[in-house]
């Protein structure tokens, strides 16, 4: 299991963690949310030992990374793709790996077939495209057949086929009863991949829970065909509803519930050809978590970027 227990890191006048305090339970996938900023890669590097906290801990089944006798063989890490030697080739960087860990040979196949880029390993990593040097992070993090694997923005540089292969991949490393930590920016992506969502936002805790639990309590929309759409507007607007108008006239309402606008359409009789409720998804229950902790704001919600 892996416990962020009150975790405080500040750089001179910045604090980019505030008594940050979440645990990361295996047999799921996890997922990481936070707007740009919001101190996610910043988390992970001090799980990592590659950065120490101000205050606070992060341990790794009640150990720091550092106190850990073989780091490779208990947990894998892919931080950033591109932070491999240009000069090597995929196999000889993964057998430097393997040596300094103990870790047999014979793995380094394993994990490059895997991820399947074995039948490139032979190459220079400098000459790999984003998208293969994501699948060779990964086969390093999964070299030492670790226990916690933790990920950030492992679905960069990926086309769909590889999206998909990473989303079953987490499932079945879940599955083995692992702890997957996984942070992304892509709420779509999030909320078909990860069974627990942890969100923060200028460092601090926001909210935990599965993605049900979190758009389950959000205000969502209602789309609507009216015979009247002016009217209908007018009258929404009068009981304090949003409406959005569409380009062929429909509507989109917020701020009523689909039997509050019905009762209104009714009794001034206007004819409902449709009314379907629409759920909040991910992105709108984070944009509403994280509206105060963006660090530029903008006029129009827009999806947080890579931190």
């Amino acid at each position: 299991m892996l416990k962020i227990d009150h975790l405080t890191k500040r750089y001179k006048d910045t604090t980019a963690l505030d008594d940050l305090d979440f645990e990361v339970k295996p047999g799921v996938v996890t997922g990481f949310l936070g707007p740009n900023g919001s101190g996610k890669t910043t988390t992970m590097r001090l799980i990592l030992g590659l950065d120490h906290p101000t205050k606070g801990r992060a341990t790794i089944d009640g150990l720091s990374y550092a106190d850990l006798k073989a780091p490779l063989r208990e947990v894998g890490a892919l931080l950033d793709a591109k932070a491999v030697h240009p000069g090597r080739t995929a196999r000889n960087h993964l057998r430097a790996l393997a040596a300094s860990n103990q870790i047999p040979k014979a793995r380094v196949d394993e994990v490059l077939e895997f991820v399947g880029i074995a039948s490139v390993a032979h190459k220079k990593v400098g000459s790999y495209s984003l998208g293969m040097s994501q699948r060779l992070g990964i086969a390093g993090a999964l070299l030492g057949d670790p226990g916690v694997l933790l990920f950030d923005e492992p679905v960069n540089g990926l086309d769909p086929e590889g999206i998909k292969w990473i989303r079953d991949f987490f499932r079945s490393l879940a599955k083995e009863g692992r702890t997957v930590f996984v942070s992304s920016h892509l709420m779509s992506e999030m909320a078909v991949s990860a069974d627990q969502i942890i969100v923060i936002g200028r460092g601090r805790f926001i909210t935990q829970g599965s993605v049900d639990d979190l758009t389950a309590t959000a205000h969502g929309t209602v789309f609507v065909r009216v015979s009247d759409p002016p009217q209908l507007i007018s009258l929404v607007k009068n009981q304090n509803g949003t409406v959005e108008e569409m380009n062929d006239g429909n509507l989109t309402i917020s701020g009523l519930t689909s039997d509050q606008i019905g009762g209104i359409a009714f009794n001034a009789g206007i004819t409902i050809l449709e009314l379907t409720p629409q759920r909040a998804s991910l992105e709108d229950v984070f944009m509403d978590l994280t509206a105060d902790s963006l660090e530029f704001g903008s006029s129009k919600p827009e999806t947080a970027h890579h931190e």
